[in-house]
Protein backbone atom coordinates (compact mmCIF):
# COMPACT_ATOMS: atom_id res chain seq x y z
CA UNK A 1 0.00 0.00 0.00
CA UNK A 2 1.11 3.57 -0.68
CA UNK A 3 0.94 6.28 1.96
CA UNK A 4 2.07 9.90 1.69
CA UNK A 5 4.06 10.94 4.71
CA UNK A 6 4.49 14.54 5.83
CA UNK A 7 8.10 15.25 4.87
CA UNK A 8 9.61 18.62 4.03
CA UNK A 9 7.41 20.87 1.95
CA UNK A 10 6.33 18.28 -0.62
CA UNK A 11 5.68 15.05 1.29
CA UNK A 12 7.08 11.58 0.70
CA UNK A 13 5.26 8.68 -0.95
CA UNK A 14 6.10 5.40 0.78
CA UNK A 15 5.20 1.85 -0.23
CA UNK A 16 4.44 -0.39 2.75
CA UNK A 17 3.45 -4.08 2.95
CA UNK A 18 -0.35 -4.14 3.08
CA UNK A 19 -0.60 -7.29 5.22
CA UNK A 20 1.61 -5.84 7.94
CA UNK A 21 0.05 -2.40 8.29
CA UNK A 22 -2.49 -2.73 11.09
CA UNK A 23 -3.21 0.95 11.65
CA UNK A 24 -2.84 4.29 9.90
CA UNK A 25 -3.35 6.94 12.57
CA UNK A 26 -4.90 10.15 11.27
CA UNK A 27 -6.83 13.10 12.58
CA UNK A 28 -10.51 12.52 13.13
CA UNK A 29 -12.32 14.38 10.34
CA UNK A 30 -13.70 17.34 12.26
CA UNK A 31 -15.07 19.88 9.78
CA UNK A 32 -12.94 22.97 9.15
CA UNK A 33 -14.41 26.34 10.02
CA UNK A 34 -16.32 27.49 6.94
CA UNK A 35 -15.79 31.24 7.48
CA UNK A 36 -12.50 31.63 9.40
CA UNK A 37 -12.52 35.43 9.27
CA UNK A 38 -16.00 35.58 10.78
CA UNK A 39 -15.12 33.00 13.43
CA UNK A 40 -12.04 34.94 14.39
CA UNK A 41 -13.95 38.23 14.59
CA UNK A 42 -16.58 36.57 16.77
CA UNK A 43 -13.92 35.12 19.06
CA UNK A 44 -12.23 38.50 19.53
CA UNK A 45 -15.54 40.19 20.30
CA UNK A 46 -17.16 37.41 22.38
CA UNK A 47 -14.25 35.79 24.22
CA UNK A 48 -14.15 33.16 26.95
CA UNK A 49 -13.75 34.41 30.51
CA UNK A 50 -12.78 38.04 29.88
CA UNK A 51 -14.01 41.23 28.17
CA UNK A 52 -13.65 41.66 24.38
CA UNK A 53 -10.21 42.66 23.10
CA UNK A 54 -11.47 46.04 21.93
CA UNK A 55 -12.73 46.83 25.42
CA UNK A 56 -9.49 45.68 27.07
CA UNK A 57 -7.41 47.79 24.69
CA UNK A 58 -9.16 51.13 25.26
CA UNK A 59 -6.92 53.65 26.99
CA UNK A 60 -3.83 51.45 26.88
CA UNK A 61 -0.45 53.02 26.19
CA UNK A 62 0.89 50.21 24.01
CA UNK A 63 0.54 46.49 23.35
CA UNK A 64 2.77 43.44 23.01
CA UNK A 65 1.48 40.55 20.90
CA UNK A 66 3.43 37.31 21.41
CA UNK A 67 3.35 34.62 18.75
CA UNK A 68 5.39 31.53 17.84
CA UNK A 69 8.47 31.30 15.64
CA UNK A 70 8.89 29.59 12.28
CA UNK A 71 8.85 26.09 13.83
CA UNK A 72 5.09 26.32 14.46
CA UNK A 73 2.50 26.68 11.67
CA UNK A 74 0.42 29.27 13.55
CA UNK A 75 -1.96 30.90 11.02
CA UNK A 76 -0.74 34.40 11.85
CA UNK A 77 -1.59 35.72 8.40
CA UNK A 78 -5.26 35.21 9.25
CA UNK A 79 -5.15 36.15 12.93
CA UNK A 80 -2.92 39.21 13.08
CA UNK A 81 -4.77 41.54 10.66
CA UNK A 82 -8.05 41.03 12.52
CA UNK A 83 -6.35 41.46 15.87
CA UNK A 84 -4.52 44.63 14.77
CA UNK A 85 -7.82 46.03 13.43
CA UNK A 86 -9.44 45.52 16.83
CA UNK A 87 -6.55 47.27 18.54
CA UNK A 88 -6.64 50.13 16.04
CA UNK A 89 -10.38 50.60 16.59
CA UNK A 90 -9.71 50.79 20.34
CA UNK A 91 -7.11 53.52 19.84
CA UNK A 92 -3.93 51.45 19.56
CA UNK A 93 -2.52 51.85 16.03
CA UNK A 94 0.07 49.32 14.79
CA UNK A 95 2.87 51.81 15.47
CA UNK A 96 2.22 51.30 19.19
CA UNK A 97 2.14 47.50 18.92
CA UNK A 98 5.12 45.15 19.19
CA UNK A 99 4.84 41.66 17.71
CA UNK A 100 7.25 39.62 19.83
CA UNK A 101 8.37 36.32 18.32
CA UNK A 102 8.59 33.65 21.02
CA UNK A 103 11.78 31.93 19.93
CA UNK A 104 12.65 30.39 23.29
CA UNK A 105 16.27 29.41 22.69
CA UNK A 106 15.76 28.84 18.96
CA UNK A 107 17.58 31.05 16.46
CA UNK A 108 16.11 34.38 15.39
CA UNK A 109 13.77 34.33 12.42
CA UNK A 110 15.03 36.00 9.26
CA UNK A 111 13.19 38.91 7.60
CA UNK A 112 11.94 36.58 4.86
CA UNK A 113 10.70 34.09 7.46
CA UNK A 114 8.93 36.87 9.36
CA UNK A 115 7.06 37.89 6.20
CA UNK A 116 6.15 34.26 5.50
CA UNK A 117 5.00 33.40 9.03
CA UNK A 118 3.25 36.68 9.92
CA UNK A 119 1.76 37.36 6.50
CA UNK A 120 2.41 40.40 4.31
CA UNK A 121 -0.31 42.57 5.88
CA UNK A 122 0.97 42.22 9.43
CA UNK A 123 4.62 42.42 8.40
CA UNK A 124 3.98 45.73 6.62
CA UNK A 125 1.46 47.09 9.13
CA UNK A 126 3.88 49.35 10.94
CA UNK A 127 3.96 47.17 14.03
CA UNK A 128 7.42 46.63 15.50
CA UNK A 129 8.69 43.10 14.84
CA UNK A 130 11.07 41.69 17.46
CA UNK A 131 12.73 38.29 17.86
CA UNK A 132 13.02 37.34 21.52
CA UNK A 133 16.66 36.74 22.51
CA UNK A 134 16.88 34.50 25.57
CA UNK A 135 20.67 34.82 25.71
CA UNK A 136 20.59 38.62 26.08
CA UNK A 137 20.47 38.97 29.87
CA UNK A 138 19.93 42.74 29.72
CA UNK A 139 16.71 42.21 27.77
CA UNK A 140 15.10 40.10 30.53
CA UNK A 141 13.30 41.25 33.68
CA UNK A 142 13.75 39.19 36.85
CA UNK A 143 10.39 38.49 38.50
CA UNK A 144 11.18 36.13 41.37
CA UNK A 145 10.97 32.35 41.71
CA UNK A 146 8.21 29.80 41.25
CA UNK A 147 7.25 27.51 44.17
CA UNK A 148 9.53 24.87 42.59
CA UNK A 149 12.44 27.30 42.66
CA UNK A 150 12.66 28.23 38.98
CA UNK A 151 14.08 31.76 38.59
CA UNK A 152 11.77 33.71 36.30
CA UNK A 153 13.38 35.95 33.68
CA UNK A 154 11.02 37.26 31.00
CA UNK A 155 11.47 39.56 28.00
CA UNK A 156 11.19 43.18 29.14
CA UNK A 157 9.18 44.12 26.06
CA UNK A 158 6.39 41.87 27.31
CA UNK A 159 6.74 42.66 31.01
CA UNK A 160 6.68 46.42 30.49
CA UNK A 161 3.86 46.48 27.93
CA UNK A 162 0.51 47.94 28.95
CA UNK A 163 -1.58 45.34 27.12
CA UNK A 164 -0.40 41.76 26.81
CA UNK A 165 -1.74 39.44 24.09
CA UNK A 166 -0.61 35.92 23.13
CA UNK A 167 -1.37 33.83 20.03
CA UNK A 168 -0.82 30.06 19.99
CA UNK A 169 -1.43 26.83 18.13
CA UNK A 170 -2.70 24.05 20.41
CA UNK A 171 -1.58 20.51 19.60
CA UNK A 172 -0.12 17.57 21.53
CA UNK A 173 3.27 18.49 22.99
CA UNK A 174 6.01 16.02 23.86
CA UNK A 175 6.62 17.27 27.42
CA UNK A 176 3.96 19.86 28.33
CA UNK A 177 0.96 17.74 27.35
CA UNK A 178 -0.29 20.31 24.85
CA UNK A 179 1.24 23.38 23.28
CA UNK A 180 -0.28 26.85 23.36
CA UNK A 181 -1.63 28.99 26.16
CA UNK A 182 0.94 29.35 28.92
CA UNK A 183 3.75 28.05 26.67
CA UNK A 184 3.67 31.27 24.65
CA UNK A 185 5.26 32.82 27.74
CA UNK A 186 7.28 29.88 29.06
CA UNK A 187 9.52 29.02 27.37
CA UNK A 188 8.60 31.27 24.41
CA UNK A 189 9.81 34.60 25.82
CA UNK A 190 11.82 33.55 28.86
CA UNK A 191 15.51 34.06 29.57
CA UNK A 192 18.08 31.30 29.31
CA UNK A 193 18.28 30.57 33.04
CA UNK A 194 14.52 30.11 33.25
CA UNK A 195 14.49 27.82 30.22
CA UNK A 196 17.40 25.83 31.66
CA UNK A 197 15.44 25.06 34.83
CA UNK A 198 12.14 24.63 32.98
CA UNK A 199 13.73 21.99 30.75
CA UNK A 200 15.70 20.40 33.56
CA UNK A 201 15.59 16.68 34.36
CA UNK A 202 13.48 17.09 37.50
CA UNK A 203 10.59 18.38 35.42
CA UNK A 204 11.17 16.28 32.29
CA UNK A 205 11.78 12.84 33.73
CA UNK A 206 8.40 12.00 35.34
CA UNK A 207 6.12 9.79 33.24
CA UNK A 208 3.39 12.43 33.42
CA UNK A 209 5.57 14.89 31.44
CA UNK A 210 4.42 13.59 28.10
CA UNK A 211 2.14 14.36 25.18
CA UNK A 212 -1.57 14.43 25.95
CA UNK A 213 -1.39 14.86 29.73
CA UNK A 214 -2.04 17.96 31.79
CA UNK A 215 -3.10 16.48 35.12
CA UNK A 216 0.01 15.98 37.27
CA UNK A 217 2.32 17.15 34.49
CA UNK A 218 5.18 19.05 36.12
CA UNK A 219 6.19 20.80 32.90
CA UNK A 220 2.65 22.10 32.33
CA UNK A 221 2.34 23.22 35.94
CA UNK A 222 5.67 25.06 35.86
CA UNK A 223 4.86 26.83 32.59
CA UNK A 224 1.67 28.15 34.16
CA UNK A 225 3.54 29.22 37.29
CA UNK A 226 6.10 31.14 35.22
CA UNK A 227 3.36 32.77 33.11
CA UNK A 228 1.61 33.87 36.30
CA UNK A 229 4.71 35.55 37.69
CA UNK A 230 5.38 37.16 34.30
CA UNK A 231 1.89 38.61 34.24
CA UNK A 232 -0.64 36.42 32.46
CA UNK A 233 -1.70 37.79 29.07
CA UNK A 234 -4.73 40.06 29.22
CA UNK A 235 -6.05 38.25 26.15
CA UNK A 236 -5.10 35.08 24.30
CA UNK A 237 -6.00 33.47 20.99
CA UNK A 238 -5.61 29.70 20.68
CA UNK A 239 -6.34 27.80 17.46
CA UNK A 240 -6.47 24.19 16.31
CA UNK A 241 -5.70 22.93 12.79
CA UNK A 242 -6.47 19.80 10.78
CA UNK A 243 -4.14 17.81 8.49
CA UNK A 244 -4.58 20.38 5.73
CA UNK A 245 -3.65 23.22 8.11
CA UNK A 246 -7.25 24.46 8.04
CA UNK A 247 -8.77 26.02 11.15
CA UNK A 248 -10.96 23.68 13.17
CA UNK A 249 -11.23 25.88 16.25
CA UNK A 250 -10.65 29.46 17.39
CA UNK A 251 -10.71 30.10 21.14
CA UNK A 252 -10.03 33.58 22.47
CA UNK A 253 -10.09 35.04 25.95
CA UNK A 254 -8.65 34.33 29.39
CA UNK A 255 -5.44 32.27 29.41
CA UNK A 256 -6.55 29.15 31.27
CA UNK A 257 -10.16 28.87 30.15
CA UNK A 258 -9.61 29.31 26.43
CA UNK A 259 -6.52 27.08 26.44
CA UNK A 260 -8.52 24.28 28.05
CA UNK A 261 -11.26 24.71 25.43
CA UNK A 262 -8.68 24.46 22.66
CA UNK A 263 -7.07 21.42 24.31
CA UNK A 264 -10.43 19.65 24.29
CA UNK A 265 -10.81 20.37 20.57
CA UNK A 266 -7.28 19.10 19.98
CA UNK A 267 -8.07 15.88 21.82
CA UNK A 268 -11.30 15.44 19.86
CA UNK A 269 -9.48 15.62 16.56
CA UNK A 270 -6.07 14.15 17.33
CA UNK A 271 -6.39 11.33 19.89
CA UNK A 272 -6.29 7.82 18.44
CA UNK A 273 -6.25 4.88 20.85
CA UNK A 274 -5.06 1.45 19.67
CA UNK A 275 -6.13 -1.81 21.32
CA UNK A 276 -2.55 -3.07 21.60
CA UNK A 277 1.00 -1.96 20.80
CA UNK A 278 2.77 -2.81 17.54
CA UNK A 279 6.23 -4.00 16.55
CA UNK A 280 7.04 -1.16 14.16
CA UNK A 281 5.89 2.46 14.02
CA UNK A 282 6.48 4.61 10.94
CA UNK A 283 6.32 8.27 11.91
CA UNK A 284 7.32 11.76 10.75
CA UNK A 285 7.85 15.18 12.23
CA UNK A 286 4.82 16.59 10.40
CA UNK A 287 6.74 18.07 7.49
CA UNK A 288 7.76 21.69 7.03
CA UNK A 289 8.30 23.74 9.14
CA UNK A 290 8.55 21.37 12.10
CA UNK A 291 10.93 18.94 10.39
CA UNK A 292 13.62 21.52 9.60
CA UNK A 293 16.01 20.01 12.17
CA UNK A 294 16.79 16.74 13.92
CA UNK A 295 16.34 18.62 17.21
CA UNK A 296 12.66 19.09 16.43
CA UNK A 297 12.44 15.57 14.98
CA UNK A 298 12.70 14.02 18.43
CA UNK A 299 9.04 15.01 18.77
CA UNK A 300 8.12 12.67 15.94
CA UNK A 301 10.02 9.84 17.58
CA UNK A 302 8.24 10.37 20.88
CA UNK A 303 4.87 10.31 19.12
CA UNK A 304 5.49 6.64 18.39
CA UNK A 305 6.52 5.54 21.89
CA UNK A 306 3.06 5.03 23.49
CA UNK A 307 1.98 2.49 20.85
CA UNK A 308 5.32 0.65 20.46
CA UNK A 309 6.11 -2.71 21.99
CA UNK A 310 9.19 -2.71 24.24
CA UNK A 311 12.18 -3.32 21.99
CA UNK A 312 10.22 -2.39 18.88
CA UNK A 313 11.41 -0.33 15.92
CA UNK A 314 10.66 3.31 15.20
CA UNK A 315 11.17 4.52 11.64
CA UNK A 316 11.10 8.29 11.31
CA UNK A 317 11.14 10.25 8.06
CA UNK A 318 11.98 13.93 8.59
CA UNK A 319 13.86 16.02 6.06
CA UNK A 320 16.02 18.10 8.44
CA UNK A 321 16.86 20.65 5.74
CA UNK A 322 18.71 22.76 8.35
CA UNK A 323 20.67 19.81 9.74
CA UNK A 324 20.89 18.69 13.34
CA UNK A 325 19.84 21.95 14.96
CA UNK A 326 21.51 24.82 16.78
CA UNK A 327 25.26 24.80 17.44
CA UNK A 328 24.94 23.71 21.07
CA UNK A 329 22.68 20.76 20.20
CA UNK A 330 24.91 19.78 17.29
CA UNK A 331 28.06 19.84 19.43
CA UNK A 332 26.31 17.88 22.18
CA UNK A 333 25.06 15.14 19.87
CA UNK A 334 28.43 14.74 18.18
CA UNK A 335 30.34 14.59 21.49
CA UNK A 336 28.21 12.27 23.62
CA UNK A 337 28.90 8.55 23.29
CA UNK A 338 26.56 7.22 25.99
CA UNK A 339 23.30 9.23 26.03
CA UNK A 340 21.90 7.42 29.06
CA UNK A 341 25.01 8.19 31.13
CA UNK A 342 25.05 11.79 30.01
CA UNK A 343 21.41 12.41 30.94
CA UNK A 344 21.99 10.74 34.32
CA UNK A 345 24.81 13.24 34.89
CA UNK A 346 22.55 16.25 34.18
CA UNK A 347 20.85 15.82 37.55
CA UNK A 348 23.99 17.55 38.87
CA UNK A 349 23.63 21.34 38.62
CA UNK A 350 27.19 21.64 37.32
CA UNK A 351 26.39 19.63 34.17
CA UNK A 352 24.59 21.77 31.64
CA UNK A 353 24.45 22.33 27.91
CA UNK A 354 21.85 24.33 26.02
CA UNK A 355 19.41 21.95 24.29
CA UNK A 356 20.40 18.94 26.42
CA UNK A 357 16.69 18.57 27.19
CA UNK A 358 16.04 17.29 23.68
CA UNK A 359 18.62 14.57 24.17
CA UNK A 360 16.78 13.76 27.41
CA UNK A 361 13.61 13.32 25.35
CA UNK A 362 15.44 11.10 22.87
CA UNK A 363 16.68 8.98 25.76
CA UNK A 364 13.03 8.44 26.68
CA UNK A 365 12.60 7.00 23.18
CA UNK A 366 15.69 4.83 23.53
CA UNK A 367 14.39 3.41 26.81
CA UNK A 368 11.46 1.94 24.87
CA UNK A 369 12.68 1.29 21.33
CA UNK A 370 15.12 -1.37 20.27
CA UNK A 371 16.23 0.81 17.36
CA UNK A 372 15.42 4.08 15.62
CA UNK A 373 15.68 4.03 11.83
CA UNK A 374 16.23 7.53 10.48
CA UNK A 375 15.55 9.01 7.03
CA UNK A 376 16.84 12.59 6.73
CA UNK A 377 17.99 13.91 3.37
CA UNK A 378 19.37 17.04 5.02
CA UNK A 379 21.92 15.27 7.24
CA UNK A 380 24.92 13.22 6.03
CA UNK A 381 24.66 9.57 7.00
CA UNK A 382 27.84 9.66 9.08
CA UNK A 383 26.40 12.44 11.24
CA UNK A 384 23.09 10.62 11.60
CA UNK A 385 24.96 7.58 12.86
CA UNK A 386 26.40 9.69 15.70
CA UNK A 387 22.91 10.64 16.89
CA UNK A 388 21.90 7.22 18.26
CA UNK A 389 19.86 6.35 15.17
CA UNK A 390 20.48 4.07 12.19
CA UNK A 391 20.52 5.91 8.83
CA UNK A 392 18.38 4.50 6.02
CA UNK A 393 18.11 5.55 2.38
CA UNK A 394 14.36 5.01 2.06
CA UNK A 395 11.30 4.03 4.04
CA UNK A 396 11.16 0.78 2.09
CA UNK A 397 14.74 -0.10 3.06
CA UNK A 398 13.91 0.56 6.69
CA UNK A 399 10.78 -1.60 6.63
CA UNK A 400 12.72 -4.50 5.09
CA UNK A 401 15.27 -4.20 7.88
CA UNK A 402 12.60 -4.04 10.60
CA UNK A 403 10.74 -7.07 9.22
CA UNK A 404 13.95 -9.10 9.21
CA UNK A 405 14.34 -8.20 12.88
CA UNK A 406 10.74 -8.71 14.05
CA UNK A 407 9.61 -11.38 11.61
CA UNK A 408 7.47 -11.41 8.46
CA UNK A 409 4.23 -11.10 10.40
CA UNK A 410 5.32 -8.07 12.43
CA UNK A 411 2.66 -5.42 12.98
CA UNK A 412 3.11 -1.88 11.65
CA UNK A 413 1.38 1.37 12.58
CA UNK A 414 1.85 4.53 10.52
CA UNK A 415 1.51 8.11 11.78
CA UNK A 416 1.80 10.31 8.66
CA UNK A 417 1.43 13.50 10.73
CA UNK A 418 3.83 12.43 13.47
CA UNK A 419 3.47 14.44 16.70
CA UNK A 420 0.30 16.23 15.59
CA UNK A 421 -1.57 12.95 16.20
CA UNK A 422 -1.95 11.90 19.83
CA UNK A 423 -1.31 8.17 19.73
CA UNK A 424 -2.12 6.14 22.83
CA UNK A 425 -3.38 2.74 23.96
CA UNK A 426 -6.94 2.02 25.02
CA UNK A 427 -7.23 2.49 28.76
CA UNK A 428 -3.83 4.10 29.33
CA UNK A 429 -3.42 7.34 31.28
CA UNK A 430 -3.78 9.57 28.22
CA UNK A 431 -6.85 7.72 26.99
CA UNK A 432 -8.50 7.93 30.46
CA UNK A 433 -7.71 11.57 31.20
CA UNK A 434 -10.68 13.82 31.84
CA UNK A 435 -9.85 17.45 31.08
CA UNK A 436 -11.13 19.66 33.87
CA UNK A 437 -10.21 22.95 35.49
CA UNK A 438 -8.06 20.89 37.87
CA UNK A 439 -5.65 20.33 34.97
CA UNK A 440 -5.06 24.03 34.43
CA UNK A 441 -4.76 25.55 37.89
Amino acid sequence: MQITLRYGRDGLLATLPYDNVRHVLRFHPLPPIEAPACALADALRSPIGCPPLRELARGRRDACVVTSDITRPVPNAAILPALLDELRTAGLPPERVTILIGTGLHRANTPDELREMLGPDAAASGARLVNHDARAADQQAYLGETPRGTPVYVDRTYVESDLKVAISLVEPHLMAGFSGGRKAICPGICGMETIRRFHGPRLLDPDEACAGRLDGNSVHEEALAVATLAGRPDFTVNVTLNESRELTGVFAGELVACHLAAVQRSVDQSKVALPEPVDIVVTTNAGYPLDLTFYQGVKGMLAAVPILKPGGTILIAHECAEGLGGPEFTDLMLSVTDPHAYIASTWEESVFCIDQWQLHEQVKVLRRAGEILNLSAGIPRDLQAQCFVTPIASVEEGIDRALRKHGPNASIAVIPEGPYVLACLEGDAVDRQKLTSRCTR
